[in-house]
């Protein structure tokens, strides 16, 4: 248990029995009447952002929630499939968990996964990754690197959108947030 007042950007609370990471607060205090503490939340499975107001004081439930650095191996039939590297435990994730990660992951690939109770969450990739275009369509001449964009098919099978003068075979780096080609590798 928690108090509203100790409320702060990142912690984990389970409110009706769903959990919500705190991605913003702030404390209110209205001309009339008690103080109270706006936040913003977004729940943890669904990725739903809500605004919620708290009277000041108000006890919540805080979750725990265990984020482990951890290597992507395979993918089977029962998810996919990461191993703790300190103590070579595996754990099998179900694609549903892992969600639009899979476009931008790669085998012997390090990733932060979040559990609560044992239970998967979800996966957290660094905010950029390096992949290699395996299929484009070839650039014409005159392709200039301030012209158009063309889609772009990666190693993982994401499509995304790359400059024209870019080729089969190159490595790029993609924001894996939002999808988004961010430069040229090497």
């Amino acid at each position: 248990m928690a108090s509203t007042n100790d409320l702060k950007n990142g912690m984990v609370l389970d409110l009706d029995g769903q959990l919500w990471q705190v991605i913003w607060f702030q404390h209110h205090k209205p001309g009339k009447g008690n103080t109270v503490v706006r936040s913003k939340l977004k729940n943890v499975l669904s990725g739903k952002i809500v605004d919620k107001t708290f009277n000041s004081d108000t006890k919540v439930d805080t979750a725990t929630v265990d984020r482990r650095e951890m290597q992507y191996l395979y993918l089977d039939v029962d998810g996919y499939v990461f191993m703790d590297t300190g103590n070579y435990e595996q754990l099998t994730i179900p694609a549903e968990t892992v969600g639009d990660a899979k476009d931008y992951l790669l085998e012997q690939q390090m990733a932060t996964v979040a559990s609560h109770e044992g239970n998967p969450l979800y996966i957290e990739l660094p905010a950029s990754v390096e992949l290699e275009i395996t299929y484009t369509e070839p650039g014409l001449q005159g392709d200039r690197s301030t012209g158009g964009t063309k889609p772009a098919e990666l190693e993982t099978g994401a499509k995304v959108q790359v400059p024209l003068f870019l080729t089969t075979g190159e490595k790029i780096k993609v924001d894996t947030r939002t999808g988004d080609y961010l430069g040229r590798v090497g």
